[in-house]
């Protein structure tokens, strides 16, 4: 039988099987830049932005990419897509190397909200960005390092030694109860630099004294995997928020030329609140529109062509939506229950947990609906606390006119997400629409 998957989910799939960390997402989505013709650019450096021409800019974990519109910013505005790289995970400590038990292993914490019981008896690795001494003068560099093997893992605590589980539910101390094993403490790693540098070395080809700093996560190592009785389901790590991601990045290769000027941003640090340099709430986006504004603005008249760029602008902010669950359906507000393939999902939030205005819910309405996309609509329950995203967060401090959505998902902050095979494309055409102008 022939599969019914479409391609955009299959690219989905290889896209987040290719980028275990956000530093991983952001140099495969330069890598499909690249190919794409779109040209690197330095921050420190001067711009040489024409209109019509494609660009991009990276800085650790974030990502802006842009194709210049056939009119000036302060002509047709522009077009943004928002997401963010990161993931709820485990990161390891400065000092990692942890031996209890005659067992060698690492000492990590935990970032966002991490969803801690699903990384128990998992096959994990190890991946993210890391600092080795310089050779020739230099003080230091930075590679990519990806041991996507299984070298990690956290038992469980067997039953018999917890008889109180079934009574009193699971209860991890992430300090006593997450630090996973490397193997058993060997003579090898008694002395000199340690397990973790030995691997890193090893996976890097550098000597492991050469190995100073790190932002390392554990990651799961079984691929993505299409599920499902008739193939309409996916299985997968960071859906939340890389499925996003890559719909942002689809949309923009395939947008095309247009009169307005089209900018996505992919973010890390979303699921700690965004405050940095690399995140929403740092300067690079903001930074970014200043400058594509003064390229084509009269001299001195820079913040007034910003000005005018940005009120005709708008921002689509895109981060994934909680589906209906089957076992535990009261949990959603009734009337506002999103399901797996029934399409992106508007997210509304009065107390602007949620950036969507009765403005920006009809414009992305009336995009669907020009290229037949069904819609959903989401509110949390009133007795629940909301979520955030990235939405509001830009939609202040760029004056942008902002909605919030995403595409329906279960298993939200688990080391193994699920989500629909079909949104996923639909949220391609809608974004693509929305470049358009």
């Amino acid at each position: 039988m022939a599969s019914t998957v479409p391609q955009e989910t299959r690219d989905l799939l290889a896209y987040i099987d290719a980028s275990p960390t956000p530093y991983h997402c952001v140099a495969e989505t330069a890598r499909q830049l690249d190919a794409a013709g779109f040209t690197r650019l330095a921050e420190g450096e001067a711009w040489p932005v024409e209109l019509g021409g494609a660009y991009y800019v990276a800085r650790g974990g974030n990502v802006i990419a842009f194709r210049v519109g056939t009119k000036a910013p302060a002509e047709a505005g522009f077009r943004l897509l928002g997401a963010h790289t990161d993931s709820p995970n485990l990161r390891v400590k400065p000092e990692p190397d942890v031996r209890k038990a005659g067992y060698a292993g690492l000492a990590v914490e935990t970032y966002g909200g991490i969803l801690d019981y699903t990384w128990l008896d998992r096959d994990l690795g190890l991946a993210g960005r890391v600092a080795v001494a310089g050779e020739g003068g230099d003080r230091f560099e930075t590679r990519l390092v990806d041991v996507r093997r299984p070298i990690l893992r956290i038992p469980s605590l067997a039953i018999h030694l917890n008889r109180g589980y079934k009574d009193d539910g699971l209860k991890l101390n992430a300090q006593q109860h997450l630090p996973p094993m490397l193997g058993l403490a060997g003579a090898k790693d008694k002395d000199g630099p340690g397990a973790l540098r030995r691997l890193v070395g090893e996976a890097l080809g550098v000597d492991a004294g050469r190995v100073l700093s790190w932002d390392l996560a554990l990651c799961d190592t079984v691929p993505c995997a299409v599920g499902g009785i008739d193939e309409e389901l996916v299985f997968a790590p960071r859906l939340d928020n890389q499925a996003s991601c890559h719909a942002s990045l689809a949309a923009l290769l395939a947008a095309g030329e247009a009169a307005v000027t089209q900018v996505i941003g992919l973010y890390d640090h979303e699921e700690v609140g965004s405050g940095s340099t690399e995140g929403a709430d740092g300067p690079l986006m903001e930074w970014t529109l200043r400058r594509l504004a003064a390229a084509f603005a009269p001299e001195r008249a820079e913040t007034e062509s910003l000005a005018r760029a940005v009120s005709r602008s708008f921002q689509v902010s895109a981060d994934m939506a909680h589906a209906v669950h089957p076992n535990y359906e009261d949990r959603h507000e009734s009337g506002h229950k999103p399901m797996l393939n029934g399409g992106p999902v508007i997210k509304i939030n009065v107390n602007q947990r949620y950036a969507t205005s009765s403005e920006g819910a009809a414009l992305f309405e009336a995009l669907a609906r020009e290229v037949e996309v069904p819609l959903q609509k989401f509110v949390n329950r009133t007795d629940l606390a909301c979520g955030t995203t990235i939405g509001p967060i830009t939609a202040a401090k760029l004056g942008i006119r902002t909605v919030d959505v995403g595409n329906p998902m279960l298993s939200m902050h688990s080391i193994r997400e699920q989500a629909g095979t079909l949104d996923h494309p639909r949220m391609i055409a809608v974004m693509t629409r929305f470049l358009q102008g």
